[in-house]
């Protein structure tokens, strides 16, 4: 089954499969993401994204894992758009759900269609994958199902993971008479039904608050036997206040098995990313993620399981 898929990709189910309704298999994770949270005042301007790269080389180089930068060199920082929609009271967050709409811009023109992303986020990998994250549509999408590594929410130098199931599709509201309806979502996303069945409350921007995420890629690190990880920096900010809200350093691997990740170079991974929370200690914000920092802008934070 491809990263593409409509509901009628899937082949015969083995007989020790997990199935949805439908009959069609469980998402399986194809994606490793580290992510550590950032002071957003630490951001100032595109030299603060270097700043921190010469921190991850210096970690790299510790850890004996070669660290890259020649990927990112002349590539500019990507400015984006992301606009998180929930009901009033936040439904959605408090199930572990996440609605954005996003927007790419180039040269300061947005370009392209902009992009529907669905989440529903769990610390536990199975009740993660129960969820079918598919929507309604005509049109192509695609399942991004990550486990994500972050420190703990108290104290530097641990690990905890969070499993994001993932959907991603273009924007089309032209046939749709209210996208942010009830109904409307109910009917694109099914698993939004118990969450949103008894609401009348339409979704809305969230505390009313756009967000310019100013992304730049750093590089590559290789931890080994084929675990090659692009990894970037990023800080996000409000549009029109421009308040600096939080950064983040992150990177990613795809793979199609669990097993093709070897043991000494998660292992590496691993020490890495405990010894970055050490170095960068001064940068780090712990007890939160971007998406929380959004909803805890205007105080009274939601429950999520974040």
């Amino acid at each position: 089954m491809t990263q593409e898929q409509s509901p009628n990709d899937a082949g015969p189910p083995a007989e020790d499969e997990r199935l949805y309704p439908d009959g069609h298999p469980f998402d399986e994770v194809h994606y490793l993401e580290a992510k550590v949270i950032l002071q957003g005042l630490r951001f100032t301007s595109v030299q603060s994204f270097f700043d921190f790269a010469k921190i991850v080389a210096r970690v790299a180089k510790r850890e004996g894992i070669d660290f890259d930068p020649r990927p990112a060199q002349g590539v500019k920082p990507q400015i984006r758009e992301v606009l998180f929609l929930d009901t009033e009271d936040f439904k959605l967050y408090n199930n572990g759900f996440i609605l954005r709409r996003r927007f790419t811009y180039e040269d300061g023109f947005p370009v392209g269609d902009p992009e529907i992303v669905f989440k529903f986020r769990h610390p536990d990998q199975d009740t993660a994958a129960a969820l079918d994250v598919r929507p309604q549509i005509a049109g192509n999408y695609r399942i991004k199902f990550k486990e994500e590594i972050l420190p703990l929410k108290n104290r530097l130098g641990g690990v905890r993971s969070l499993f994001s199931h993932n959907v991603e599709f273009p924007y089309h509201p032209r046939a749709v008479v209210d996208p942010t309806a009830p109904e409307t979502l109910i009917r694109v996303f099914p698993a939004l039904g118990p969450v949103l069945r008894l609401t009348d409350g339409h979704v809305q921007m969230v505390n009313h608050t756009a967000v310019e995420e100013v992304l730049q890629q750093l590089g590559t690190l290789d931890f080994g036997k084929g675990m090659l990880a692009a990894c970037n920096v990023s800080v996000w900010r409000t549009r029109g206040e421009q308040f600096q809200l939080v950064g983040e350093f992150a990177y990613q691997v795809r793979y199609e098995r669990r097993s093709d990740l070897g043991a000494k170079a998660l292992q590496r991974s691993d020490a890495f990313f405990r010894a970055l929370q050490d170095e960068a200690k001064d940068w780090i914000l712990l007890g939160t993620t971007k998406t929380a920092a959004v909803y805890r802008l205007k105080g009274n934070p939601p429950q999520s399981h974040e």
